[in-house]
């Protein structure tokens, strides 16, 4: 059974996913994830893709590879992460993790090593993002800023000195 994007498994009478999307993907999830290279991944839950698609593409320079309602790859500095929509993990463990969670990823820094602060510090700022902490001169060799975006996740952009 499949109404309003609900995906329902009538053995254990579960709900397994919520979809949003209304468009076709550019490609299969198997095959993005058989693209992915080797080493450190990072997927964001968010509560609303397109604010931190804008997030990531206004303030912080990125390139929006792909968006939709429920998923989103992203690509910085020559990396790619992901954002994933609550609704779209109903049948994750982080469901659990993330549920009533006001403010998300507490204690974790997304560090930008090569991304200009005092660039993204502006950004941010003119376009009413929270700006942690200003640019400044690190004794690590690095400057770097501390910039909240949405749903509470922190990016430091960082550039060596």
């Amino acid at each position: 059974m499949a109404e309003a994007g609900l995906v329902y498994d009538r053995q254990t009478g579960v709900i397994v996913m919520v979809m949003k999307r209304t468009k076709t993907p550019w490609m299969k999830a198997e095959d993005f994830g058989r693209s992915l290279p080797l080493g450190v991944g990072v997927n964001l839950l968010v509560t609303d893709i397109a604010a931190m698609e804008a997030f990531c593409r206004d303030v912080l320079g990125a390139r929006i590879i792909y968006g939709d309602e429920d998923f989103a790859a992203i690509e910085l500095l020559g990396s790619i992460f992901m954002l994933h929509a609550d609704h779209s993990y109903l049948d994750n463990p982080m469901t659990g993790v993330t549920a009533g969670a006001e403010t998300r990823g507490a204690g974790i820094e997304l560090r930008l090593y090569g991304a200009d602060p005092d660039s993204v510090e502006k950004k941010a700022a003119a376009l009413g993002h929270i700006v942690l902490a200003g640019s400044i001169d690190k004794p690590h060799g690095l400057r770097e800023c501390y910039i909240v975006g949405p749903d509470g996740y922190v990016f430091v952009p960082s550039a060596r000195i």
